[in-house]
């Protein structure tokens, strides 16, 4: 490769030259550009997390304070038919794998590979509309991002 360079003309030379650096910076700027956008969109997702577990953090302490539940929501229905119903509304249906009823009118669920997203959601659409309290809640990466699995108590208010 140098034998051949050296062969070159100082014409040849300079255009081979600046054709390596244009190419070099074409190659960086196909790199950094893609890079630095999906940079970008990371944080913001991380700006949207900390937006929801600030939610979350701070409707924590009136949900406690609610006091304990009838194992009715406020519609009347069933706690059992009330998750059942509003998870397969939310489109995460699919991922209730078995619900339990316990002595003291509470339900244990666990969702698999569940959206992060749409089971805050689905969460706070139970609280607000139905007065159903997590009462706990285990929620782990399911490998891929943005997908979870989660154990939780729910009881009604």
């Amino acid at each position: 490769m140098r034998t051949w360079y050296a062969n070159l003309a100082e014409r040849e030379r300079r255009v081979v030259t600046l054709g390596a650096a244009a190419g070099v910076v074409l190659v960086l700027l196909a790199i950094i550009l893609p890079l630095n956008r999906n940079i970008a969109q990371a944080r913001q997702r991380i700006t949207t997390k900390q937006g929801d577990l600030a939610f979350i953090q701070e409707a924590t302490p009136q949900l406690t304070a609610a006091g304990p539940g009838t194992g009715e929501a406020a519609t009347g229905e069933s706690l059992v038919v009330l998750i059942d119903t509003s998870a397969r509304e939310s489109g995460i249906g699919k991922s209730l794998s078995s619900s339990q009823a316990t002595a003291d009118k509470g339900l244990r669920i666990r969702l698999e590979n569940v959206p992060f997203d749409a089971l805050v959601a689905w969460l706070a659409r139970l609280t607000q509309s139905h007065g159903v309290r997590v009462e706990t809640a285990e929620i782990e990466a399911a490998g891929e991002p943005g997908l979870v699995n989660a154990g939780l108590f729910l009881k009604a208010g």
